[in-house]
């Protein structure tokens, strides 16, 4: 009798050769609904995850919500100023509180109307008085960390998680004049694409598939024998391509006298395990932060931004219209590209081929998996 072997087991020994060696990751890891719920439970369960740009909260009682492993979590400015975390759930009958964005007084549970103040405490129920056990000052919406780093709002459910300025640290040592907290978000929304979510990681941290895949966009805008793909860390991986003048919003501004030579035309491409994508630019950025929805789908948050002297610029919006064209345009290739590689990875006659060297980030990234998940 052949014995089972299990998604995790085939990821190991995926990544357990040299990467001169190594192949693309087994194809259970994506389209495997056990290997899915191990993800949830200790990768995103575990690891910090971006929910957006702390400038998209500048009001008290501003809120997003989002889910962590299919925990509803709210996330608000308080009327301290400070952003923070908790449970979306009421502690009366658990209905989820709020859904979406948006801005609010108080939190109101939409099924009896229990009133949570923006600190998560309970403000009031409703006929609650003849009830001698309920201790209103006894009742308060679970905490769930959240920090921010370099602008971005950073949520885990993990209560020893080490702090994203200490376990991402090397990103700023990285580009240490590129400050991405200076950035400020113009523009973002959500959606939801036919393909595992590690495709689209390992989409983004790989340009070799520029000159193909986005040969009616960005493709020729860089050389694939210019891409520089060094060894990424544990938290993290990377690479940068050079950029010519074809979108002067990638380059260094003309007043910004910080940035020199290659440095003013140089693109960033970090990827911080397990989904936040970022494609860091002199003059703006845009980011992909991912969920799992099923094996065969993924939810998309993607913003875009603008840095400080270019948002200053006279031409900023004309500037901005025309790379949020662009990047329309990018997107729909993406989602073309990346769907057809999930719809690959459902054939039986399909199997995975070896790496290129432009794909060290990709092969990093199984390692960071491999690391997470128990064989």
């Amino acid at each position: 009798m052949t014995k089972h072997t299990t998604p995790a087991a085939e990821l190991h020994a995926n990544v357990s050769v040299p990467f001169n060696q190594a192949r693309a990751m087994p194809k259970s890891v994506y389209t495997s609904a056990e290997f899915l719920e191990q993800e949830q439970r200790h990768i995103f369960a575990h690891d910090w995850l971006c929910a957006g740009r702390a400038e998209t909260l500048p009001n008290a009682g501003d809120y997003l919500t989002m889910k962590i492993a299919g925990e509803p979590i709210l996330v608000l400015r308080d009327r301290d100023g400070e952003i923070r975390a908790m449970s979306n759930v009421c502690r009366h009958r658990m209905s989820t509180l709020l859904e979406g964005r948006g801005t609010v007084r108080t939190i109101t549970c939409p099924y009896h109307a229990w009133v949570y103040n923006l600190d998560g405490t309970l403000r009031g129920a409703p006929a609650m008085t003849l009830n001698e056990g309920f201790c209103k000052e006894q009742i308060a919406l679970p905490k769930v960390r959240c920090e921010i780093w370099q602008g971005w709002i950073m949520v885990t459910l993990n209560t020893d998680a080490p702090s994203p300025e200490v376990g991402l640290a090397g990103v700023r040592d990285l580009i240490p004049n590129l400050d991405m907290s200076t950035y400020t978000e113009t523009y973002r929304e959500t959606f939801r694409w036919a393909t595992n979510w590690k495709v689209l990681a390992e989409n983004f941290m790989e340009s070799y598939h520029l000159p193909m895949c986005h040969a009616g966009t960005i493709g020729g805008a860089s050389k694939l024998e210019e891409m520089i793909c060094p060894e990424g860390t544990s938290a993290f991986n990377y690479h940068w391509i050079l950029k010519n003048d074809s979108v002067p919003l990638a380059l260094a501004h003309p007043s910004n006298t910080t940035l020199q030579g290659d440095d003013r035309r140089k693109t960033w491409l970090l990827a911080i395990y397990p989904s936040l994508l970022i494609t860091l630019t002199p003059g703006y950025f845009w980011y992909l932060s991912l969920t799992p929805d099923g094996a065969g789908h993924v939810n998309v948050l993607f913003g875009m931004g603008m840095s400080a002297d270019w948002i200053a610029d006279p031409d900023a919006a004309s500037h901005l219209a025309a790379v949020k064209a662009l990047l329309d345009d990018v997107n729909v290739e993406d989602k073309g590209c990346t769907e057809k590689v999930y719809r690959g990875l459902l054939s039986a006659m399909g199997e995975p081929g070896p790496l290129s060297h432009l794909e060290r980030p990709n092969f990093e990234f199984a390692q960071y998996l491999a690391s997470r998940i128990p064989a």
